[in-house]
């Protein structure tokens, strides 16, 4: 029996790193960088290994010398304006969406009094693009909307320099070949309202991949005017004003949960 227990015990036992991101105060690749700068101990001993075993409520984390403990849980949605890139740092000195939400998205002291929470964006959206974005510290939780596998839904308005007729639309469901070869489809396609020289399209991808609205289009030669990012499975953006943000709604969030789990994975 003895030898069981201590077999489950192991099994239960996760790196430290991944511990430190679990515990709500950073991502994992943060984490690994602060282990590894010698800035993280388990029970008293500085560990240098991101690799280190973890085993849960009998190990003790701290930062900088302070402990760590478990987070308060996040769940924003932020409305992204257009020309705010979703990185945590940029090189050209961009705006980050980080600076809309006041916080830290270094997590090198979200552990400390006072400190803004950390949080990470769900997915991404490009620097043009703008709309609905999830901002989490419930790693796990954002890897599980994220994921390929979930196939959650994501709705997109988008404007096209051009007045797309039935068999644009149609084209778009059936797949085009992109530049780089890769076929590339929309689950849903329909025109929402029309000008003389162009359009506002809605576009449902069920697997979003690197920019995939703007790679269609690019392959019929049709220019992306603007993209906007209305829904995220049932979750609507609404009437949330361009660059504000929000905590998701206990309902909101359930709603999130119960699509991806009655999803197959």
């Amino acid at each position: 029996m003895a030898r069981k227990q201590a077999r489950k015990g192991i099994s239960r036992r996760i790196g430290l790193a991944r511990a430190l991101s679990k515990l709500g105060c950073c991502s994992r690749s943060r984490a690994a960088e602060l282990i590894r700068s010698g800035r993280v101990s388990l029970n008293g001993k500085i560990r240098r290994d991101p690799e280190t075993p973890v085993s849960g409520k009998q190990d003790r984390i701290a930062l900088d010398g302070k402990a760590v403990g478990p987070q308060d849980k996040i769940y924003l949605m932020l409305n992204k304006p257009r020309g705010v890139v979703t990185t945590a740092s940029d090189e050209k000195g961009r705006e980050t969406v980080y600076g809309l939400l006041n916080v830290k998205p270094s997590g090198e002291k979200n552990n400390l009094p006072g400190d803004a929470p950390w949080v990470a964006p769900v997915g991404r959206l490009d620097k043009a693009s703008e709309g609905l974005l999830l901002l989490t510290n419930d790693s796990e939780w954002g890897a599980r909307i994220a994921a390929p596998e979930a196939h959650l839904d994501k709705t997109y308005h988008v404007q096209v320099g051009t007045v797309a007729d039935e068999e644009f639309l149609q084209a778009l469901v059936r797949g085009v070949k992109a530049q780089d070869g890769e076929v590339l489809r929309a689950k849903r396609a329909r025109r929402l309202r029309a000008g003389q020289k162009n359009c506002w399209i809605e576009i449902v991808l069920e697997e979003g991949k690197n920019r995939q609205i703007r790679r269609m289009m690019e392959a019929m030669n049709v220019e992306t005017l603007r993209l906007v990012r209305v829904a995220i499975g049932p979750l609507q953006l609404g009437d949330l004003a361009k660059g504000e943000y929000r905590a998701l709604g206990v309902g909101e969030k359930r709603m999130l949960d119960h699509v991806v789990r009655r999803k197959p994975l």
